[in-house]
């Protein structure tokens, strides 16, 4: 049964979202926190499986929160579901970027809710589609990466775990990268799991990005077609 941590700086909103999370029999609602000291803290303690963390207000720690609690330095770390006030967008590169898992509107109704921190305790990751579109935009006026490190940890990947970075960053699941490359669906979430310890991510959003800043392959509004077997882009 999944854990689930609630970090929000309004009592009546972590009351909520805890009988929200105590309505369901497969979730259980560990702890309340409602600053980010006391997420940290409270994180370290229960070790709980998800952190559902509604982002403070601009200026304050939020983000900081997010990256402590992601990459702390006690592992195993929670995976840290991210709410986000409509207008914050300029958030979400640096929400992810921080190590969040997933990033969802405040608005969010309560069965996708629930249903993304399933998601998200199983090692999905979850982001709309119209912030995807929108953080695409967003890669898209980034300057491209002058700097060493990514395409040094570009060269340590195969071939075959270019392609299926490829595949990650095209928006294909596991089944359908496996049904292309003609290999098992386990192969697949092993090349990802090499490929996340060689680049130094932590969740397949995080490859994603990689990807884009490495010049790997180019965002796309829409899904592209999978890489050709054999045919991987060399690396830069």
């Amino acid at each position: 049964m999944p854990t689930v941590l609630v970090v929000n700086d309004q009592k009546l909103q972590r009351l909520g979202y805890r009988l929200l999370l105590d309505s369901e029999p497969d979730l259980n609602a560990v702890g309340e926190a409602a600053g980010g000291a006391e997420a940290v803290r409270m994180s370290t303690a229960l070790r709980p499986d998800v952190v559902l963390m509604h982002i403070f207000k601009p200026g304050t720690d939020s983000i900081d929160t997010v990256r402590r609690i992601a990459r702390g330095d006690s592992p195993p770390h929670p995976r840290v579901l991210v709410l986000a006030p409509v207008g914050l967008d300029g958030y979400a590169w640096a929400v992810l970027a921080a190590g969040a898992e997933a990033l969802l509107p405040e608005n969010t109704a309560p069965h996708e809710l629930t249903a993304a921190i399933r998601a998200v305790a199983a090692g999905g990751a979850v982001i709309p589609p119209d912030l995807t579109r929108r953080l695409i935009d967003t890669v898209r006026r980034r300057p491209p990466a002058s700097a060493s490190l990514p395409t040094e940890r570009l060269g340590a990947l195969t071939e075959r775990e270019r392609q299926v970075l490829v595949a990650v960053a095209s928006g294909w699941s596991t089944t359908e990268i496996a049904a292309h490359l003609s290999i098992a669906p386990t192969t697949v979430k092993s090349h990802v799991c090499r490929i996340l310890t060689k680049i130094g991510a932590r969740s397949r959003v995080q490859a994603v990005a990689f990807a884009y800043e490495s010049g790997l392959t180019e965002p796309q509004t829409t899904r592209s077609p999978l890489p050709t077997p054999g045919r991987a882009r060399p690396t830069l």
